[in-house]
């Protein structure tokens, strides 16, 4: 395995490579706090690159080049399932050898500016802080580093394969776009899907890019046939038998001619029903022959027929909505993150939509692609639209990313995408704290945080809907494990409603 942490880097990494290498890997993963690289000036190519911070021990620095040799430095890493490779120090010209240093703490380490850059956290301008997850760190323009929690390790993949993964940060072989743990763990859950073969419903909100997870079960599977997709909101009650299950020739009227419908036309292949939460409980009994045991009849038909199909549905509601005995036939379920659980991936989402804009209309969206010497082609973007898209508050996900980089392309009046004026700021920029007093290599304690009250628990979780590290998120909590534990302490249920 490559990437050990060498003497003078961040310890965590080491720490978690030879737990793993000594096979301890089914060990639940230890969660650290991690720097991500969301953009850099001079290194585009970093971009999702992450660097694991220590909740003990003495400080880091971050700055340019390898630094003194005693120093305790900030190393970057290609975090992949089971894997942590190693980069080269930072190369960014305007950031000092020693720019930040980070002082160690379990409730999240504490930054101080110390070399020529501003440091901003979340669009204010600081020079010390607590980082807490969601955090953006910005250097004059020279780096954007988002703080998240995470493993430090992301567990080895058993059924992805290596040679599927394709390049950091480019599209796999499925044609998804993501390095945090969040798109592995779905990665994950798809290729079981697949394997399982059996019927498969996908829960997700709008944008979440449903079709593409339907599409990527059916090309890992072993089925041979098509791939046949339909809204089925569109449907017509009174025709979805025709729809769903064809109809012979001559029927209902001569010369009509032959249809296979759906289920035949998907017979060896997948059959994907977007939005299947549409159809009426009524509707939705039409299905339940057909994926007990692949028979049904078209309409004008004396003999049943028989259809290999796997049915892949998908639906933005709650799964309860659906006809009891119908949700029952799907043995296999994938529920896909929403953006804002994996906002360290928005910066290679926004890379990949705008090289596919810059091909499909290059005089609108080319001069805002530039390329490094080596030929490696990235987005021009502005420090502030990055900080933005790190922390805007998404409800269509990957489609209002779209949307929002097409705005942006037309009001940039230069070579760089720039922040469009509808885009408001996402929340208030949270206050700095205090500058440390403490000498440079004394470990810089974090003033304590009041507890969250029994009230305001129960009212997080209620507006997240119960979701547990949204709801700490916004408690200010280190990690959702830390609203476990004042949830047990408590004695609070996650379903509780205020």
């Amino acid at each position: 395995m490559g990437g050990i942490a060498r003497d003078g880097t961040s310890g965590v990494a080491t720490t978690v490579v030879r737990r793993h290498e000594r096979g301890s890997s089914e060990e639940k993963p230890v969660e650290a706090t991690v720097l991500v690289i969301a953009w850099s000036s001079d290194e585009p190519a970093r971009v999702g690159e992450v660097a694991v911070l220590p909740a003990s021990g003495a400080p880091l620095i971050l700055g340019r080049g390898p630094g003194a040799t005693r120093e305790r430095r900030v190393a970057f890493f290609r975090q992949r399932p089971g894997t942590l490779t190693e980069r080269p120090p930072l190369e960014a010209s305007a950031i000092s050898r020693r720019q930040l240093r980070f002082y160690p703490d379990h409730d999240g380490p504490r930054v101080e500016r110390i070399g020529q850059c501003d440091l901003e956290l979340n669009g204010a301008r600081c020079d010390a802080a607590t980082l807490r997850p969601g955090d953006v760190l910005a250097l004059s323009g020279e780096l954007v580093l988002y703080c998240a929690r995470r493993p430090a390790l992301i567990p080895p993949s058993r059924l992805f394969t290596s040679k599927q993964w394709g390049a950091f940060g480019e599209p796999d072989s499925l044609g998804i776009i993501g390095e945090s743990p969040a798109l592995w763990r779905l990665r994950e859950m798809l290729q079981f899907a697949a394997m399982a073969e059996g019927h498969t419903l996908l829960l997700g909100q709008s944008g979440t890019g449903k079709e593409l997870a339907a599409r990527a079960i059916h090309q890992l599977s072993s089925r041979t046939g098509k791939f046949v997709s339909r809204n089925a909101a569109t449907l017509p009650p009174g025709l979805i038998d025709a729809e769903l299950f064809g109809n012979a020739k001559n029927y209902p009227n001569p010369g009509m001619a032959e249809r296979p419908g759906l289920v035949g036309e998907a017979s060896g292949g997948t059959l994907f029903l977007d939005e299947i939460g549409e159809l009426t409980l009524e509707l939705q009994a039409h299905l339940l022959r057909v994926l007990d045991a692949g028979e049904y009849q078209r309409l004008g038909d004396v003999l049943a027929r028989r259809s290999t199909f796997c049915l892949v549905a998908a639906t933005n509601r709650d799964p309860k909505l659906l006809k009891h005995d119908v949700l029952a036939r799907f043995v296999g379920r994938v529920e896909l993150p929403r953006l804002v659980d994996r906002r360290e991936d928005a910066p290679l989402l926004a890379r990949h939509l705008l090289l596919r804009a810059a091909e499909r209309s290059p005089d609108l969206a080319g001069h805002f692609i530039g390329r490094t010497d080596s030929g490696y082609a990235y987005p021009r973007l502005d420090a502030r639209l990055v900080v933005h898209l790190l922390q805007r508050s998404y409800t269509a996900n990957v489609r209002e990313l779209d949307a929002l980089l097409w705005r942006s392309m037309a009001v940039s009046a230069g070579d760089h995408l720039e922040l469009p004026p509808d885009c408001l700021e996402v929340r208030e920029s949270r206050p700095p704290d205090a500058p440390p007093s403490a000498p440079p290599d004394a470990t810089l304690p974090t003033p304590a945080r009041a507890e969250a009250t029994p009230e305001a628990i129960r009212s997080a979780l209620a507006r997240h809907e119960g979701r547990v590290a949204d709801a700490a998120r916004e408690l200010g909590l280190s990690s959702r494990y830390a609203l476990y534990r004042l949830v047990k302490k408590h004695g609070i249920d996650i379903d509780e409603r205020p």
